[in-house]
């Protein structure tokens, strides 16, 4: 079975984020597994509970087939964390599938996996599609951009539609 990585913030992750990224690749044929800073509880901003299975400096990119950040304002936390980082490297450089939804594709920029690629990013502010092209992204403002094997997209309603994009990678 294929195994995907869900990162996720351990406190205001988007619940329907991850609702619908999971829906979307569990029925592709994915197993799942939640990460997050550190191993255990983490809560939704709509008052959902997960439990994330692995701490990210423990994630070991080559045991699964796609890596996705689900977004939320906990996604923020991951901006400058430097094994976020590594993650989205090591899967860019795989040449596995990578994705970001609402506010994390921000996090793929700022890992500098994004230069020159076409992305898209929650924009309900007019900063976030900026900041994305601050990092070389060519904003598009599509609900999902899909860019090799790097997936974006905007928010909730993308979310099941950005877990089966993932899935057919």
């Amino acid at each position: 079975m294929k195994k995907a990585l869900l990162i996720i913030a351990q406190e205001n992750y988007h619940d329907a984020e991850l609702k619908g990224t999971r829906d979307g690749l569990v029925d592709a044929g994915f197993e799942i597994v939640l990460g997050s800073s550190e191993a255990g509880p983490c809560a939704g901003k709509l008052g959902g509970t997960e439990e994330a299975q692995v701490a990210l400096k423990d994630v070991k990119t080559d045991e699964y087939d796609c890596i996705a950040f689900i977004g939320g304002s906990g996604a923020r936390n991951f901006f400058d964390d430097p094994e976020a980082r590594r993650i989205a490297h090591e899967t860019a450089r795989a040449l596995k599938p990578l994705g970001a939804i609402c506010i994390a594709p921000l996090i793929l920029a700022k890992s500098q996996v994004l230069g020159g690629k076409k992305a898209t990013v929650w924009n309900g502010d007019n900063e976030q599609e900026g900041e994305l092209e601050k990092y070389g992204a060519i904003y598009t403002g599509q609900d999902i951009t899909v860019d090799g094997k790097i997936v974006t997209a905007n928010g909730p309603p993308a979310a099941e539609e950005f877990g089966r994009t993932l899935a057919s990678l």
